[in-house]
């Protein structure tokens, strides 16, 4: 009979072993991943199609098999697990090992993909090769690096979906939104464009295009070239920009509103999926010191202004100047961006001002200040806008951010950093998200504070680095730009003092609401009451 730990403290001692089922889905899995590896040094497979199904078959089973044996027979509830105790999840020797595998991984598939088999002229070999059949089969293409990272990308959530299912079966928010990002992944961010790959031809041709991914995480999505295949592919192609740029302006806006970023970073977003599904382990690891929240708003918040920076310049390059050919010329649509981003900037300041932060303020009138200096910089000098040719900002921004900071620090560096590093510090579209959240959205964490006895669990497990117990020991809101909505701090409660809401604006943000007990109505009479000053006064 296995001992049964009662406590809930994160420095519950691991198991001393893997059990039988574990080891045996670590024999699986590594035979399908010791396939794969021998594709990369060319061993010859004479049945690629059935070799590909044997080595992904035993990675996703292993894996599956190994959870199993780690959270089925387990009481449902919090698995702390003793996660500081081992060191895969305690930065400790395993960790370094399979960070750096990892960012190796990402490092040859960004920039030696020829290592990996890829072969402009002539058959693919090596790992490519071996992923050769499925993708005749899915687009009619073979292979490309893409096309491998995009496969073994859907497996890891699938998989490591099925293990995060077990561990959290207890909660229903948690596996609905597994399912949600496993399906997303798997449907719209894999299968479908390669399905639209298969339609295209000699007279029709669509670009590769993942339907979830929105501006500005596709920030390649308005240049000139997918633009152009977008109007070529007639009606379709003209349906599918607007969609992108509805997106943006509609889709976005309303469905943060109502639910906050949760709808797109815990629910939708491929990055967000495999963060919460084979990042799990590493959750704990993310920064909770206040000096990192103060680098997190200002670095992320800057990779935003860059990426608008960079989309108006390449938006800007291909506009014509003669508006007898076409209303949108290169002199309207710098205005039009002067004009939108003043405005934007004008109603956050006229009815939301009190809710940002005074750096957030100095900051936010910095930016404009600095995006329309430089636009008017261009009309009067004639030179290049914002200093830069486009394609250099693209290139610059392709590299810094789209490789090195969401690749290879972002999901390379899980074991060390957490899994949500590339969320809270680099994505420009969790944090457009994340000023809708914390200014206009109805969504908020509500807390107990009667209930909360100081466990910790929440503040540990929160992947943003939010102290989300200091907001329950207060019986605050948790209104927080950063909050992904994951729902986890709420999981892992052992008193249900945590509570994902959708509720009125008014009130949603009041520091004052400290709830001494479970009378939520007798404290909000106190904050009524006037002041001894205000008696004396009368």
């Amino acid at each position: 009979m296995s001992t049964i730990q009662r406590d809930m403290s994160l420095t519950g001692q691991p198991p001393k072993s893997i059990n039988t089922i574990q080891k045996f889905g670590t024999v699986i899995g590594l035979f399908g991943l010791a396939l794969i590896l021998l594709a990369s040094f060319n061993s010859v497979f004479p049945n690629k199609g059935l070799w590909l199904t044997i080595a992904l078959t035993s990675l996703t089973g292993g894996i599956i098999l190994f959870a199993y044996g780690a959270y089925a027979h387990k009481h449902e509830g919090i698995k702390n697990d003793g996660v500081y105790f081992k060191s895969l999840s305690s930065r400790g020797f395993w960790a370094w090992v399979v960070g750096l595998a990892l960012t190796g991984f990402y490092i040859v598939l960004y920039f030696f993909p020829y290592y990996l088999g890829l072969r402009q002229e002539g058959d693919n070999t090596g790992i490519i090769a071996l992923f050769d059949p499925l993708s005749k089969l899915l687009s009619g293409n073979p292979a490309s690096q893409w096309f491998v990272y995009g496969t073994l990308y859907t497996i890891a959530i699938f998989a490591f979906g099925i293990k995060f299912f077990l561990k959290y079966r207890h909660n229903r928010y948690e596996r609905l939104r597994t399912i949600s990002v496993m399906f997303f992944q798997t449907s719209f961010a894999f299968l479908i464009p390669e399905f639209m790959a298969r339609l295209n031809s000699d007279d029709f041709s669509l670009p590769y295009y993942d339907l979830k991914n929105i501006w500005p995480l596709n920030y390649y999505n308005f240049e000139q070239y997918r633009v152009d295949s977008f109007i070529s592919a007639g009606d379709v192609g003209l349906i599918l920009l607007l969609f992108g740029i509805a997106s943006i302006f509609i889709i976005t806006p309303i469905l943060t509103y109502k639910y906050g970023k949760r709808w797109y970073c815990s629910w939708v977003c491929g990055c967000g999926g495999l963060a919460e599904t084979a990042g799990d382990p590493f959750r704990h690891l993310s920064d909770k010191r206040q000096v990192a929240w103060k680098i997190e708003r200002w670095v992320v918040h800057s990779v935003l202004v860059f990426v608008v920076v960079m989309t108006t310049a390449v938006v800007y390059s291909y506009l014509g100047d003669d508006s007898s050919k076409y209303w949108l010329t290169k002199d309207t649509f710098l205005i039009g961006v002067a004009v939108f981003l003043g405005l934007l900037f004008a109603a956050i300041w006229v009815f939301k001002r009190q809710e940002l932060a005074k750096d957030a303020r100095y900051g936010a009138i910095g930016y404009l200040v600095i995006v329309l200096a430089l636009i008017g910089l261009h009309y009067s000098t004639g030179k290049n806008l914002f200093l830069f040719e486009a394609e250099s900002l693209r290139k610059s921004y392709g590299f810094l951010i789209g490789a090195i900071f969401s690749g290879v620090i972002g999901t390379g560096f899980y074991p060390i950093f957490g899994n949500r590093v590339w969320c809270r510090m680099g994505c420009p579209m969790a944090a457009i998200l994340g000023l809708q959240q914390r200014l206009f959205s109805k969504f908020r964490i509500t807390t107990n504070g009667g209930q909360c006895i100081s466990c910790g669990n929440c503040s540990t497990y929160c992947e943003m680095g939010i102290d989300v117990k200091a907001y329950a020991q207060k019986g605050e809101n948790i209104i927080r730009a950063s909050c992904v909505g994951c729902g986890i701090c709420s999981a892992v409660c052992p008193r249900g003092v945590l509570k994902l809401e959708n509720g009125p604006l008014e009130g949603r943000i009041d520091a004052k609401e400290v709830l001494l007990g479970n009378d939520v109505d007798l404290m909000k009479l106190m904050n009524q009451k006037p002041s001894p000053s205000e008696y004396i006064q009368k």
